[in-house]
């Protein structure tokens, strides 16, 4: 019965594998999209990844310091979605598509 304790027990290693699953593939939607929604997501990914290493590392060392810098990256993603949106917004109402190539011909 010990046995099959231990190999059923959730530990962090897993949640930092899974964590390191999720940070690369936002990393690889990143790197091999020209979409800039998908992007966008891949981004996502990649913070909430992070945040998920913030909580394990939190929770292993009994400090509050991981969630702390959860709640700063939460509002960081935040702010990246919007102004991520509003520029994807204006690249399709002057292009009418959604390349990141276009997004080097906008000038103020």
């Amino acid at each position: 019965m010990l046995i099959a304790d231990k190999f059923l027990r959730i530990g962090p290693e897993h949640y930092l594998a899974l964590s390191a699953i999720l940070f690369s593939f936002g990393m690889i939607a990143v790197m091999m999209r020209k979409n800039v929604i998908v992007m966008l997501m891949g981004i996502e990914l990649m913070l909430n990844a992070v945040n998920l290493s913030f909580v394990v590392f939190a929770r292993e060392t009994g400090a509050l310091n991981g969630q702390i810098m959860v709640f700063f990256v939460m509002t960081i993603a935040a702010a990246e979605a919007g102004v991520g949106l509003a520029l994807a917004v204006a690249i399709y109402k002057k292009f009418k598509e959604l390349n990141i190539r276009h997004f080097e011909k906008l000038k103020g």
